[in-house]
């Protein structure tokens, strides 16, 4: 199941990353997005959604929900 599945409002525990890119990678490891850490989806907005990791929210589009497993 990717975050693009996910229900708004429920916290979820990230399983991986499915990308070969290694900047997107370490982008997503930098705002605390990598494996076993909880992630929300707080609302979703046209091209993606707001996501709520750690003490932040952020807005991700539609290709980098598809890359996070959840």
């Amino acid at each position: 199941m990717t975050l693009l599945d996910a229900e708004e409002g429920k916290e979820y525990i990230v399983k991986g990353i499915a990308t070969d890119d290694e900047e997107l990678e370490a982008f997503l490891f930098s705002l605390g997005c990598y494996s076993g850490e909880p992630i929300t989806v707080v609302s979703r907005v046209r091209g993606g959604c707001t996501v709520s990791i750690k003490d932040g929210r952020y807005n991700i589009d539609t290709d980098l929900a598809k890359a996070i497993s959840i």
